[in-house]
């Protein structure tokens, strides 16, 4: 049997699972390379400006934390019960951690991982036959315009799901005219308040979405409505109910439950110079020219409407990119495209509370396909109950089972 420095892992993702991926599978003495297409953190650059809902004590480890102070005995952390902004995590912790021994040695960022695929066999070869495991994977990669192939033993596919939004129409595909008009519509958390003020303020936004990124755009544009009171805010969502966030009874989340109240306060009191339409699907989007906005036509209940925009935010989630692992057997959830054993423990413990989610073990995490493991957001899919915490979980029950396996 191999060594464990004999073993090559290849992380794709350097988040925050993938790099406490990354550090356990090296202080285990794996050999390990971490793909990251952009900088450490780069999906929490983007919405770096949101306050997170939970505290920083469960979206760190005791691993990271030792990492990082033993690299640096005088930093300081976070407030253990603190609910800072994403910015403020990867400014105190994750870019401390990718900065430790064990990964800046193996950290590659502006590196993207194009594809995944197994040396001499097909997706098609062979279904569930354990053999496939004796030929290494092999990896695209493309850094500075240059693209090169390289091998490893083991795969774990920590690239999340935020650089992939899903689109506006009914039923989920593009609207008509919005695949056209993709490039001018901001899909996700603008900062709204801050480096993208100017872009807002005085304008007529419409936003469309039923989640809480909806509820922290339409809150923050309310604020922004108050020093600009020519600002206001459309706000469309699928739900029927009269208040668009559904509140979590004693919700020991109080960041969250904040946001429910003075989205739902917007939603049916239309103060914050803001109008919400229930009941609503996108039927066309029409741009109007460079930076003249967009007509956008809905139908809300039964009736059709049309509103002249000067901006258009779809706050309407991600999904999983899955074309990375094409050619591997990976049996994928029809509803959310996650893995199909997770998915299924998913939907049989029900869509309570995500702070009630446990672990599903180990077995739930392995794929037909050997060696490959989707862990992290990416693995919930199109579910958007995932917490840090879960994904922790995740990245020692692999380790375990690559300890199994090549022991």
């Amino acid at each position: 049997m191999p060594k464990p420095e004999q073993v090559r892992i290849a992380v794709i993702g350097g988040g925050p699972i993938g790099l406490e991926a990354a550090l356990a599978a090296r202080l285990a003495q794996f050999s390990v390379k971490v793909y990251e297409r952009g900088k450490v953190g780069e999906h929490l650059q983007r919405w770096g400006h949101v306050r997170l809902f939970s505290p920083f004590r469960m979206n760190c480890t005791a691993g990271g934390r030792e990492a990082i102070l033993a690299e640096n005995p005088n930093h300081s952390f976070p407030e253990e019960n603190a609910c800072i902004t994403g910015r403020q995590h990867l400014a105190t912790y994750l870019e401390p951690l990718a900065k430790t021994k064990p990964l800046r040695e193996c950290l590659c960022t502006d590196t993207q991982v194009l594809a995944v695929g197994r040396q001499r066999w097909l997706k098609s070869d062979s279904p569930g036959n354990g053999q496939r495991a004796q030929q290494a994977f092999r990896l695209l990669v493309r850094e500075k315009g240059k693209e090169r192939i390289e091998e490893a033993d083991v795969v774990l596919d920590c690239s999340g799901v935020y650089g992939q939004h899903r689109w506006l129409g009914d039923g989920g595909i593009p609207a008509p005219g919005e695949l056209a008009a993709e490039q001018q519509i901001v899909y996700g958390l603008d900062d709204v308040l801050g480096d993208r003020r100017n872009y807002y303020a005085g304008k007529t936004i419409l936003v469309v979405g039923g989640g809480y990124s909806a509820a922290t755009t339409v809150c923050n544009l309310a604020e922004l409505a108050q020093q600009s009171p020519e600002t206001w805010t459309i706000w469309l969502a699928r739900t029927t109910a009269t208040q668009p966030i559904r509140r979590i009874v004693d919700d020991s989340l109080r960041e969250r439950d904040r946001l429910a109240v003075r989205a739902n306060t917007l939603a049916t009191r239309a103060d914050g110079n803001a109008e919400f339409h229930g009941n609503s699907v996108v039927r066309a989007i029409e741009p109007l020219g460079p930076d003249k906005g967009f007509r956008v036509s809905a139908m809300v209940g039964k009736q059709p409407r049309t509103w002249d925009v000067d901006r258009l935010i779809g706050t309407v989630g991600y999904t999983p990119d899955t074309n990375l692992y094409r050619e591997l057997q990976v049996h994928e959830c029809y509803a959310s495209l996650g893995p199909m054993k997770l998915a299924a423990a998913l939907l049989g413990a029900g869509a309570g509370d995500c702070l009630q989610q446990t672990s599903h073990g180990a077995e739930a995490l392995r794929n037909p396909e050997p060696n490959f493991y989707v862990i992290g957001s990416k693995s919930y899919g199109r579910n958007s109950h995932f917490l840090l915490r879960i994904g922790f979980e995740q990245v020692q029950e692999v380790l375990a089972l690559i300890r199994k396996d090549f022991r």
